[in-house]
């Protein structure tokens, strides 16, 4: 699965037609000398900070990439760097598991930071003999995009004034029950209270007996 974001395109490139190597002096079939090279020059003058490499596989067992990075604070050439080494993308060489698939190399896969790169290598390996030919096709690089710091804030913003607009009431009472029971317990303090008697209970007669502590001497 892709993780770029939906309306990064990926960028334009030229691959030069593979090369196989060839072992010895045999040029009958090079396909089956088992290993192939294929660049993918990115746009002259204008490196790139690669985020991701996808591609479909067709009948590749391996495949290590190789970047040719360029120091921008040196004048020094470009180098040659592994990022990633023979990376299995069939089950077994000799069977169909994954032969067809689509893939996605992602830059947390990488050995190596993949920035500044103004050459791709891919170098396919297919030790099996059962396969006439494979290679890679419909290869994309998508470039590595910097999030916006201003659009972080905007998003955070937003989602606080979600939870702020739909607080999580779960495992509280339904307000309007608590009102209700509310407004009925007020009622009901008033009829208690209007209904209260006057009638006023003698001053020193208690139960029918006099309180000696009640009376006042004259």
């Amino acid at each position: 699965m892709s993780g770029t974001p939906d309306d990064t395109k990926p960028v334009s490139f030229t691959v030069k037609a593979p090369v196989y190597l060839q072992i010895g002096d045999a040029k009958a079939d090079t396909a089956h000398s088992g290993v192939c090279v294929v660049d993918v020059n990115l746009p002259f003058g204008k490196p790139v900070n690669i985020e991701e490499v996808t591609f479909k596989n067709c009948y590749t067992a391996y495949v290590t990439v190789r970047l040719l990075r360029r120091n921008p604070e040196q004048e020094a050439p470009a180098k040659w760097c592994t990022a990633v080494r023979d990376l299995p993308l069939m089950d077994n060489p000799h069977t169909e598991g994954g032969s067809q698939d689509y893939y996605t190399i992602h830059r947390t896969q990488m050995q190596v930071e993949p920035d500044h790169v103004v050459c791709v290598r891919l170098i396919l390996r297919q030790p099996s003999l059962a396969w006439l030919t494979f290679s890679l096709e419909d290869i994309k690089i998508f470039p590595h995009t910097e999030p916006d710091p201003e659009k972080e804030v905007s998003d955070w913003l937003s989602d606080l004034t979600l939870i702020d607009q739909h607080p999580d009431l779960e495992g509280l009472p339904d307000p309007q029950t608590v009102s209700s029971s509310i407004q009925q317990m007020w009622a009901l303090t008033e009829v208690m209270q209007t209904n209260q008697t006057t009638a006023s209970i003698g001053r020193f007669d208690v139960d029918g007996c006099y309180d000696i502590s009640l009376l006042s001497l004259t």
